[in-house]
């Protein structure tokens, strides 16, 4: 126990003494995040060749740092223009966006980054700890485990239709079906194509997200004068310090929040392909179902802030488990720092931590003195980067959908996926006009895809048996869990209405 610590302290001062590398790194991730289309994962192949180049230790601070960072930016984005940097914060402005408009930007972005940090701080400490236990979890997590965890995602669509029953389930099925298009899993049948080959892969993310929240939003505010509300321009007329500190107390006051919404973050982060939208929308959805005031999710509410924020970070310090204990990679970033690892000879497994401790410990401690800093070196920025808003939409829409549309390009380099986002914001558009929720189209164009794929994979391996689905332990646990969280808000708020009405 004494040698661990000793070697943990070691390690941390060797870390921190590469502040000249984390610090630029942080404010390169922030940009990269907040871009739509761009990512740590594709920003890290582009500087490929430097990476190589770099020492191994060196390299691994600068990929973790840059991880780290771009999932904190993807919220900057979304909470103050209504455009998610990547598919992990598209939960985020479901309460991000509306606190923004009400002037409370500056508070918004705090929160986010005390949930962020906070968040990503734990969960990194909670995976040094906890490795050997955590490296499990992916191979206790099946086809029929993965449903259940989709299928929390995907109610997220009922909390959204509870407003209006109708509209929130058109717009879900209507997002599972668009998630349909593609080539089936099966067969490799092209289904709802209309011929283009561009198509065959399924919808491409991006361009569905980009179209969905910003084009559309560009769309929207373009009719007014600027985005934010009467009472929210009053409040942004004279920024100050004080707001950046109310949203850090905020954030602070529920650390209870942001601890167990994070680790669900890092449970999922865990199961190699499951990522951070998953974790998001699921840590969301919980943060509702189990709120005394599920009523304010979707005007404002920190809690719907804190809860997405906090979980998408978690999922950083998951992904790295399986790439360091079993040398399979937990995502598109940790698939390139697999590649990194293996051209500088590390060998992974258990062993990793026994023959060269300071590269496995080391990339949790590069993750965990990141977060650090990022609380030292980005909070401040909050008061800054909330004068966006102030913007007048004539400049600002233009500048969303140019860099929009640039970041629909990135990702497959087609001309198709301009045209897609286009088309995805005009939908986005009339759905918001209409008074349809575009988030619930979102939540079925990336999960249903991967609904149906482990669907298909159990019902393959059954030989077409149903009762597949309810056939592991573990799963028919969660198949309760998701019950109880789908009953639960009901209950509680018959009992809440059974209260008033005996006290009045």
């Amino acid at each position: 126990m004494g040698e661990t610590a000793s070697l943990l302290a070691t390690v941390f001062l060797e870390t921190i003494s590469f502040w000249w590398v984390i610090i630029p790194t942080i404010f390169l991730g922030l940009i990269v995040g907040g871009i739509p289309g761009f990512s740590a994962a594709n920003t890290i192949i582009i500087l490929m060749p430097l990476t190589l180049a770099m020492d191994l230790q060196t390299g691994l601070i600068f990929m973790v740092s840059l991880y780290c960072a771009a999932r904190m930016g993807a919220g900057i984005p979304a909470i103050l223009v209504n455009i998610p940097g990547t598919a992990g914060a598209a939960a985020t402005p479901l309460d991000g966006y509306p606190m923004t408009k009400q002037g409370r930007g500056q508070q918004a972005l705090a929160i986010s980054f005390v949930a962020s940090s906070l968040g990503g701080l734990l969960t990194t400490m909670i995976a040094l700890a906890a490795m050997p236990i955590l490296a499990r979890v992916g191979f206790y997590m099946h086809s029929v485990e993965m449903i259940v965890v989709m299928l929390f995602g995907i109610s997220l669509i009922a909390s959204i239709a509870a407003q209006d029953m109708l509209k929130g389930l058109i717009a879900g099925f209507s997002g599972l079906m668009l998630g349909a298009i593609g080539t089936d899993v099966v067969y490799a049948t092209p289904r709802g194509t209309m011929g283009f080959l561009e198509l065959y892969d399924g919808v491409p993310l991006i361009p569905a997200l980009v179209g969905l929240f910003a084009v559309s939003e560009a769309f929207i505010i373009i009719e007014k004068r600027v985005i934010l509300t009467k009472q929210g321009q009053k409040a942004m007329e004279n920024p100050s310090w004080a707001a950046t500190f109310e949203g850090v107390k905020d954030a602070l006051s529920r650390w209870t929040h942001i601890g167990w919404t994070s680790v669900i973050g890092l449970v999922i982060g865990v199961i190699p392909g499951a990522g951070a939208s998953i974790a998001s929308f699921v840590a969301y959805q919980q943060s509702r179902t189990f709120s005394k005031t599920p009523e304010k999710y979707g005007t404002g509410h920190i809690e719907g802030l804190v809860a997405p924020e906090s979980a998408n970070n978690g999922v950083t310090s998951g992904t790295l488990v399986p790439l360091l204990v079993l040398g399979i990679p937990g995502g598109a970033t940790a698939a390139i720092m697999l590649v990194v690892m293996q051209y500088h000879g590390v060998s992974f497994g258990p062993s990793l931590f026994q023959q060269e401790p300071e590269v496995g410990y080391g990339m949790f401690m590069a993750m965990a003195v990141s977060y650090l800093l990022m609380i030292l070196t980005i909070i401040p920025l909050s008061r800054y980067m909330s004068r966006v808003t102030t913007v007048p939409t004539i400049y600002l829409a233009p500048m969303i959908i140019s860099f929009t549309l640039v970041g629909a390009f990135v990702p497959r380099e087609y001309m198709f996926d301009m045209y897609l986002a286009l088309a995805f914001g005009v939908i986005g558009y009339i759905a918001r006009r209409t008074g349809y929720h575009v988030a619930a189209i979102l939540i079925g164009v990336i999960l249903g895809p991967l609904l149906e794929t482990y669907f298909l994979r159990a019902l393959k391996k059954s030989e077409g048996d149903m009762m597949v689905l309810f056939s592991s332990t573990l799963g028919n646990i969660l198949w309760v869990a998701l019950v109880v969280s789908l009953v639960l808000p009901a209950v509680l708020d018959w009992r809440r209405k059974k209260r008033e009405l005996l006290s009045s």
